[in-house]
């Protein structure tokens, strides 16, 4: 684990959250400095444990990249707890914490009585965030489900596509890289708010609602023009030329924007399409738009003959708004992203050498703290020890009962695609 200081040092974390939001939250406080212990449990894996690739092929919960990466710079302790010395344990982690995460449906951890209105009978000051799909009120508070239900829920699998053909999703699960933005904002303002009052408070956080922000102007497009925003492929109402134009080699292409008449203009000169600027068709924004699909047909015949990167350093020397689609392998290669030390390696207990992603803001006077992410039950003994100083009679007591997990109670192994 990384030795740095970072800006939030000193605060403790306990992260009963699983799967994205929850985790992805907390992981930008854990690389910030803060100690996060992350409660998992080997009689029910978290999902992200057995999502595929996995190392060298060789299935198994600490051997894929999805958990590492969403819980990297974090502690995991192995209870369960529906045993009561799991649950024994859980509350002394409470106890040590500053701030509690889980991300349950509702009703979840008032079963196992660590709800936030048991919880802050015991710990007025704590910091409780509840994370899931619609809230914790309302009349879908119930529903669960994961990022993909998520986008379709918020409006964004409805407007992916093309206007011709069924509702394209994004890719992955698109609003667990929202909300948790959302999330750590919260708990940085009730850090705050702790910090001057003494006083702790409940963040109900609805991946809903989150997601829902993203596409404000859509809702309020239909609340004054009872207008519903469609699939329009590439193509957005303000802008055209507006989309990605195939270019020279294997599955290359470049990605062009031009939203002023000014940059139409540029653009051709750039091109050496001079007459594209007295072709009525084209002559103007409205017009470029109602002959779109002529428009990038032409584009294409003239992106096809030169590689996307030289296309992206014509267009960005001419101040046009334009860049390679870049591949996953495109982005390790990236030597930018390079420069930036955005792309890192540290070294995971049990795959050994693991790419992982930094923080995308940094510091001036704190760097940030980042280190691998955990195997499941790894820092067992130094949480129990170190941290909340079990005796040696209660992790006993623990691993006889149960309460305590151990690789011999994981169920049979079934990777997940």
């Amino acid at each position: 684990m990384a030795q740095k200081k970072g800006a939030l040092e000193g605060i403790k974390i306990a992260n009963f959250s699983w799967v994205g939001v929850g985790p992805l939250t907390i992981r930008y406080l854990a690389a910030s400095g803060a100690t996060v212990v992350r409660v998992e449990s080997h009689t029910r894996p978290d999902v992200l444990r057995l999502m595929m690739p996995y190392k060298d092929k060789q299935p198994g919960v600490d051997r894929g990249p999805w958990f590492a990466e969403v819980n990297n710079s974090v502690r995991s302790v192995s209870i369960d707890l529906g045993k009561p010395t799991g649950r024994a344990i859980a509350w002394k982690l409470i106890m040590w914490a500053d701030v509690m995460a889980e991300s349950f449906v509702p009703g979840t951890m008032k079963k196992w009585g660590l709800d936030y209105d048991n919880v802050r009978q015991k710990k007025p000051d704590i910091i409780y965030l509840s994370t899931c799909q619609m809230g914790q009120s309302g009349p879908y508070a119930n529903f669960s489900g994961f990022g993909y239900q998520a986008a379709a829920i918020g409006g964004f699998t409805y407007v992916s596509g093309w206007p011709d053909r069924t509702p394209a999703p994004t890719q992955g699960a698109y609003t667990d890289f929202i909300a948790p933005r959302f999330g750590a904002t919260a708990i940085m303002a009730a850090l705050d708010y702790r910090r001057r009052t003494g006083k702790g408070q409940y963040l109900d956080q609805s991946q809903f609602e989150t997601s829902a922000h993203f596409l404000a102007a859509p809702i309020m497009d239909y609340e004054v023009n009872n207008r519903v925003l469609e699939r329009s492929g590439n193509h957005v109402d303000y802008a055209a030329p507006h989309a990605a134009y195939p270019c020279k080699g294997d599955d290359r292409w470049v990605a062009i924007s031009i939203f002023t008449d000014a940059e139409w203009q540029d653009f051709c000169l750039t091109l050496d399409k001079p007459e594209w600027l007295d072709d009525p068709r084209f002559a103007t924004l409205l017009a470029r738009k109602e002959n779109e699909d002529e428009l990038d047909r032409q584009i294409a015949g003239w992106t096809v003959d030169r590689t996307a990167e030289e296309v992206e350093v014509m267009m960005q020397d001419a101040g046009i708004a334009a860049s390679v689609v870049n591949s996953v392998k495109d982005i390790i290669e990236d030597p930018h992203l390079k420069s930036q030390n955005f792309l890192r390696t540290y070294n995971h207990s049990v795959v050994g050498p693991h790419l992982y992603r930094a923080l995308c803001h940094r510091l001036s006077k704190t760097p940030d703290t980042m280190g691998p992410g955990p195997a499941l039950g790894e820092h067992n003994e130094y949480v129990f020890k170190e941290l909340l100083h079990l005796t040696d009679d209660e992790v006993a007591d623990g691993l006889v009962e149960g309460g305590i997990t151990t690789e011999a109670n994981l169920p049979e192994f079934k990777p997940t695609l």
